[in-house]
């Protein structure tokens, strides 16, 4: 190492070290924390605006925002199928350069105009066009940010698609044996009480008519109690003096909106895996009641649990198998509501299983129709 007052020849100072070129960018290139607060903000924005992709009117706010975070004269975002957003004027040459990174997949630049594709996952998505003096790493990594956020926008798209569907199955998720049992039983009253075979089929009627629903994402508790209702009839005409069932329910609770099916899988599971499965039957009993600003229901069986590592790979889901849909309650709840939310299962083997459903009884956004 060498010291600053160290003096060359004779006595002379020696010459000043060389210093490299400094390259400058006016928005790219920030001078402090403070702009680098501001850039990460911008480029957090811009992500916002291409998550739902390069097709769509936010993408040319995005061009917008890019446009000022390069200090470009004009941004084109344009995706596979001829949709365009731009910020500024476009260049004549840039729809040759366009074609050019379609055709081979590979950045095409001329005259100030620097063409880049964007790729998802490996496949070329679109293309980024950039105008002017902007340094080609600016512009490689204002195509990586864009890249990662349609990447992310697919993949949130993918959820809700996967999310959606599992709904429409949890649904449909109507037991066959369930239905056969269950008519068999209606079938056997109709000549010696058609009284209850009348109220059996509209039990009926209710609890399908509910598990079938189109409309809405949301419902009110009192809404899945009136088909868990019909659902524990039905159960009790099928099970006999093998089910016994509870249910104290706080009126307060009732209009509390709750995604759709989010209660019944579990009165479903306590009594399939509760009470069939023990020879001599058993107990459900179901609860609900307001805990200041939450709203907490506990569905309880006494049959033969289980290992605590089942229920927790059970709500991890990662047992496909046991559970009637509980991993996806609790991943719905937790999604709308927040990770503080969710289910929660208390069990033992040959103890009996206890469920707890913690939601807030009022939540922005979450409205049942």
């Amino acid at each position: 190492m060498v010291a600053a007052d160290t003096e060359g020849p004779e006595g002379t100072a020696p010459p000043a070290p060389r210093r490299r070129p400094r390259r400058w960018s006016r928005r790219w290139s920030p001078g402090g924390a403070s702009d680098a607060m501001d850039v990460l903000a911008t480029g957090a924005e811009i992500a916002a605006e291409l998550r739902t992709g390069l097709a769509t009117a936010r993408a040319g706010a995005a061009a917008r925002k890019l446009r000022r975070l390069l200090d470009a004269d004009a941004v084109g975002l344009l995706d596979l199928h001829g949709a365009q957003a731009w910020s500024g004027e476009p260049d004549p040459g840039a729809a040759g350069l366009v074609d050019e990174v379609l055709r081979n997949d590979h950045k095409a630049g001329r005259g100030g105009v620097l063409a880049l594709p964007l790729r998802v996952r490996g496949e070329l998505a679109g293309v980024l066009v950039v105008q002017g003096p902007v340094r080609a790493s600016a512009a490689r990594q204002a195509a990586s940010w864009v890249a990662e956020a349609l990447e992310r926008g697919r993949l949130e798209a993918s959820a809700d698609a996967a999310e959606q569907a599992e709904l429409r199955a949890l649904r449909a998720e109507i037991s066959p044996h369930f239905v056969y049992n269950a008519l068999t039983t209606i079938a056997s009253f109709v000549r010696s009480d058609p009284g209850r075979a009348r109220d059996l089929i509209l039990d009926f009627a209710e609890y399908t008519r509910h598990n079938l629903a189109r409309h809405g994402d949301y419902t009110t508790l009192a809404g899945e109690f009136r088909a868990i209702e019909a659902y524990l009839a039905l159960a009790r005409a099928v099970l006999g003096d093998r089910l016994r069932v509870q249910v104290r329910i706080a009126p307060e609770v009732l209009p509390v909106a709750v995604p759709f099916l989010a209660l019944q899988p579990l009165v479903e599971n306590a009594v399939q895996h509760g009470v069939e499965r023990s020879g001599s039957g058993g107990s459900v009993q179901v609860s609900g009641e307001a805990q200041g600003t939450e709203c907490v229901i506990c569905v309880e069986d006494d049959g033969p649990g289980m290992d605590p590592a089942h229920a927790r790979d059970i709500l991890a889901g990662q047992d496909a198998g046991s559970g009637l849909g509980l991993a996806n309650v609790d991943r719905r709840l937790r999604t709308v509501f927040g990770a503080g939310y969710g289910l929660v299962i208390e069990t033992a083997e040959g103890a009996g299983t206890r469920i707890i459903m913690r939601i807030p009884r009022f939540h922005p956004g979450v409205v049942a129709l």
